[in-house]
């Protein structure tokens, strides 16, 4: 990990991928050895058991990323810069009692438990891709229902534009919210994401509350979160406990810490690099070679009418 002194440090500094993985393959093969399920016998998951009915519309022909893999490379800055911090620290975060508070230019204004939001909707298994700006990727069969049903509920306005979303502050909980060299402590707390209302109400804007068959683990964004399967996964909130309904663009994390490198959109496009790397090519865990990066991470489909007219490299 590259630690700059004073704070200032950005997505991107921490070991590079590749040489993180080399070291990692070694670990996981040796304990594979000892802990290795027998053959024909899959090792179940870790957390409380989720029901939820497979989707079928939302299916991809890759075969999910290992869930050990899904549960121990993660990118949560509230625990920490370091990939593996997420799942080290994660016991520190209590998911009970939890509410979300949905609020702004609706007509229903609402603080939903998180009891009332697993009733909501009948829980669907959607296995979705997820893309890193740092140019790794995963395929993540998760437990949820579409956004838009919760956002429904509280009736948007004709005024409301825009949707942002607000994680929770707690540095108790969350260690890497703690100013200090080895946090992040340049990142402006709480954590703060947006969406157009259009994309926001879009059947695959998932809020989440599971993956694999359980209970979504802490270090995923426990109790509640957001899935974006067309944009980097950093557009997908973690651990929400604020909605709110606006009808300006929201300021969001890391464009505003690094707007010449993150911005608003966010939408995964091949053809614009970020600063330091290429886009062009993402490494799928679990995988020997890269492969091509698609256009809105393969769901160019379903989303590219969303915006028809625009300039996708100017609005990144």
């Amino acid at each position: 990990m590259l630690i700059k002194p004073g704070g200032g440090l950005k997505e991107s500094d921490v070991t590079p991928y590749d040489l993180y993985l080399n070291r990692r393959t070694f670990i996981v093969g040796a304990a594979a050895t000892i802990l290795a399920p027998k053959r024909g016998e899959a090792a179940p998951p870790a957390g409380q058991a989720l029901q939820a009915t497979p989707n079928p519309a939302y299916k991809l022909a890759d075969p999910p990323t290992p869930l050990k893999d899904i549960t121990s490379y993660n990118n949560f800055y509230e625990f920490g810069v370091n990939k593996e911090d997420p799942e080290r620290l994660a016991g520190t975060l209590k998911t009970r009692p939890w509410t979300v508070n949905v609020e702004g230019l609706c007509a229903k204004p609402k603080v939903f438990d998180i009891e009332e939001i697993l009733r909501m909707a009948p829980l669907e298994e959607r296995i979705y891709s997820l893309r890193c700006v740092e140019a790794w990727s995963m395929v993540i069969p998760w437990i949820g229902f579409s956004l838009a049903t919760l956002l429904k509920r509280v009736e948007p306005t004709s005024q409301a534009r825009y949707v942002e979303f607000t994680t929770l502050l707690d540095p108790e909980q969350f260690p890497g919210q703690k100013k200090g060299l080895f946090n992040f402590a340049s990142l402006e707390w709480p954590y703060t994401e947006g969406l157009r209302l259009d994309e926001a109400l879009h059947p695959l804007t998932l809020l989440t509350v599971g993956l694999y068959g359980q209970v979504l683990p802490n270090q995923n964004g426990a109790p509640i979160r957001v899935v974006v399967p067309w944009k980097y996964g950093f557009k997908s909130a973690k651990s929400v406990v604020r909605i709110r309904l606006v009808d300006k663009e929201p300021k969001t994390a890391w464009n505003t810490i690094a707007p010449q490198e993150y911005g608003f959109y966010s939408n995964v496009n091949p053809t614009v690099d970020h600063p330091r790397w290429s886009q062009a090519t993402e490494h799928r865990l679990g995988e020997i070679f890269s492969r091509k990066t698609l256009m809105f991470n393969g769901y160019g489909d379903q989303v590219t009418s969303l915006y028809n007219g625009m300039d996708l490299k100017k609005y990144h």
